[in-house]
């Protein structure tokens, strides 16, 4: 199997240590085909991305197509989700201007309202800790809810890391994405995901994305973690929307 595309990279806008050219560069050195910058939105707590980044970073990857011709190089998004109608923190105007847009759940993020920082942060925080079969249950709905909305409304390729930070209902999210034309990804950076959980996904119609999610230039087209994952799960390349035979 052959991973052609890596979709989650990062770089110093965020929370990456490296840049948008070193970034290519790797992706050539891995033989890949597609390289994408998928940077957070401004909602993340602790990162000091801004809005105006986006148009910064389109107007290097512009630059960069001309000087590196044999890749494509696509500017994306992670977006956060940052309320349980799924409203994004990544505007409409600034999506337009990408070539693709994935979505994350993460448990530190300005959210929304009041209303939202309880039931998307405060609560989560609470199940974690005191390990409560109710509010764990609660939680899990809430955020599938979340991220269920935002997928239907913002026009999202890939869901990041599913279930990696905060407990979602596999079976249903991946129902929800099936039917939104939305995959979720495999992250080779973290290796949460079981073959329990794809097998589950899979079986309820959804597709999948391998993503290396590098924060460091090396780290960028590894999908070492991801492999072993998809092989253990029984996938094949016409699962997975960034493979080939």
């Amino acid at each position: 199997m052959k991973i052609w595309a890596d979709f989650h990279t990062h770089t110093r806008y965020s929370h990456g240590s490296g840049t948008i050219e070193e970034n290519v560069r790797a992706a050539i050195q891995r033989g890949l085909k597609v390289i994408g910058i998928s940077e957070h939105g401004p909602g993340n707590i602790g990162l000091r991305i801004t809005l105006r980044d986006f148009y910064k970073m389109r107007d290097e990857i512009e630059k960069l197509r001309f000087k590196y011709k044999d890749i494509q190089i696509l500017l994306g998004c992670e977006a956060n989700v940052m309320s349980l109608e799924g409203d994004l923190d990544i505007p409409e105007e600034v999506l337009s201007i990408l070539d693709y847009r994935m979505v994350g759940l993460h448990p530190l993020i300005w959210p929304h309202s009041l209303r939202d920082g309880f039931s998307l942060l405060l609560e989560n925080m609470l199940a974690k800790v005191i390990k409560n079969v109710g509010l764990l249950e609660k939680v899990m709905r809430q955020n599938t809810l979340a991220l269920i909305n935002a997928i239907s409304k913002n026009n999202i390729n890939v869901i990041t890391h599913p279930g990696l930070h905060l407990p979602i209902d596999t079976a249903e999210l991946a129902r929800a994405a099936a039917k939104c034309g939305t995959a979720l990804e495999i992250n080779a950076g973290h290796g949460h995901m079981t073959k329990e959980y794809v097998a589950i996904a899979k079986q309820n119609g959804a597709k999948f994305v391998i993503g290396s999610d590098a924060h460091h230039p090396k780290n960028v087209g590894n999908f070492d973690r991801a492999l072993e994952i998809v092989k253990e799960a029984g996938l094949s390349e016409d699962d997975i929307i960034n493979a080939s035979y």
